[in-house]
């Protein structure tokens, strides 16, 4: 993936806010990314603009050649739902289905037809397989961040965006939840980029990427 003079500015308060400003970045074909920096530099802003949950007012964005900027909304839920998986640091779970029926969901609409075997088969990959019939709301917050990432990876994808994904996990099971994306990295020859301020977790990746106030200064 690579990010070629990416520009966002959103509205606040009558004006317009520069919240990325010329980007130019890339992700390699494997390994992993940390996305670093301070809070409020644009770190989540320009993980959307790689999901394609976010268009930029200026720029491209290519994933193998091809551009997503100018893809329609279809076009880029096929993308996702095929090349990317993303584990949002809030989870994103949905609170009247179970862990398998949430982690379900990305495997039907990608047409497997044994999408609920599969669930449980990623959900006992992350330890699990106790939870199956479970609500969010009655699993702990780490237990919700293995949901997500049992869903993000049921899908085998290329690439894995995560914002943070310990950041709301005791240092524990944090360690568990890392463990687990870098494993699917090394067994699928995929890419991870996450976001993280943690040090000895942003040593641990391939790469890094330093954004400040918007701007890439070191990648």
């Amino acid at each position: 993936m690579e990010l070629h003079h990416v520009h966002v500015t959103l509205p606040s308060q009558g004006r317009e806010v520069s919240i990325l400003q010329d980007i130019t970045a890339s992700l390699p074909a494997r390994g992993s990314v940390a996305i670093v920096g301070p809070s409020g530099s644009g770190k989540t802003t320009l993980l959307m603009i790689c999901a394609g949950l976010l268009r930029p007012n200026h720029g491209d964005v290519f994933l193998d050649g091809k551009n997503i900027t100018h893809m329609n909304e279809d076009q880029l839920a096929d993308v996702r739902r095929h090349d990317i998986g993303i584990v949002f640091q809030n989870f994103h779970l949905i609170p009247t289905m179970t862990a398998v029926e949430n982690v379900a969901i990305p495997l039907e609409l990608s047409g497997v037809k044994n999408a609920h075997a599969v669930a449980q088969e990623s959900l006992s990959a992350v330890g699990l397989s106790h939870r199956f019939d479970h609500y969010p709301s009655q699993l702990s917050g780490g237990e919700q961040q293995r949901v997500a990432i049992a869903r993000a990876l049921s899908v085998k994808p290329r690439i894995i965006l995560a914002d943070e994904p310990t950041g709301n996990l005791d240092q524990e099971t944090g360690q568990i939840v890392i463990d687990l994306l870098f494993d699917h990295v090394k067994k699928h020859d995929a890419t991870l980029a996450l976001i993280t301020h943690d040090v000895d977790l942003a040593a641990r990746c391939d790469h890094k990427i330093h954004v400040r106030d918007g701007r890439v200064v070191n990648a």
